[in-house]
């Protein structure tokens, strides 16, 4: 017996999310139809709510209520080094390491040839017009370990280094292949702490 089409809609929706495969989408919509109205409603809302308030800093492209985001309005912090991370989700978990007091700038993803994402398709040439304003003296490269996030790292030293910046890449403690936003603190300090140049 096939799934009632109301039901099949949202397995459709739902499995389309990152990490979610057909069963856990299933089980996901399932319990969505168990939950009382009220939670649903607050699901909504806060969908909604999410979609509608945030947008990308204009300068590093992390999700913010605000533009300039927070992190790039704190004139406390060290405006002559950037942290460069694929998502919003890698900023959070970099951020998380108290010992980095930079500014980040988000890429929107890695270089993939095998999934035809090339320079053009992320953000590499914001990050290059930003970087030649002249005050940034050091790029953090904090792209994942696995091979998109080292292509990506590779690409960008060699697009950065004539420009007369040091470029550095996140040292131990990641392992190779995990993806940044799942370390925690203490890997990610010690690896910012470990960092070398590229």
């Amino acid at each position: 017996m096939n799934r009632p089409q109301p039901v099949e809609r949202m397995v459709d929706i739902i499995k389309k999310l990152p990490g979610v495969g057909p069963k856990m989408a299933e089980r996901l919509s399932y319990h969505i139809l168990k939950m009382p109205q009220g939670e649903v409603e607050r699901l909504i809302d806060a969908i909604q709510q999410a979609r509608g308030k945030m947008k990308n800093c204009n300068i590093c492209f992390n999700l913010s209520e605000s533009d300039p985001c927070p992190v790039c309005a704190d004139t406390a912090r060290e405006h002559n080094i950037i942290c460069v991370v694929e998502t919003p989700q890698d900023l959070i978990a970099v951020s998380k390491a108290k010992d980095y007091k930079g500014l980040y700038f988000v890429l929107g993803g890695a270089l993939s040839p095998l999934d035809a994402i090339g320079p053009d398709d992320i953000r590499i040439a914001q990050l290059i017009k930003r970087l030649k304003s002249g005050k940034i003296t050091e790029v953090i490269i904090a792209t994942d370990t696995d091979s998109k996030g080292e292509t990506t790292a590779l690409y960008l030293a060699e697009l950065i280094k004539p420009m007369g910046i040091t470029v550095t890449r996140l040292g131990y403690g990641l392992p190779v292949g995990g993806d940044i936003e799942y370390a925690d603190e203490l890997t990610i300090s010690r690896a910012i702490s470990g960092r070398k140049e590229m």
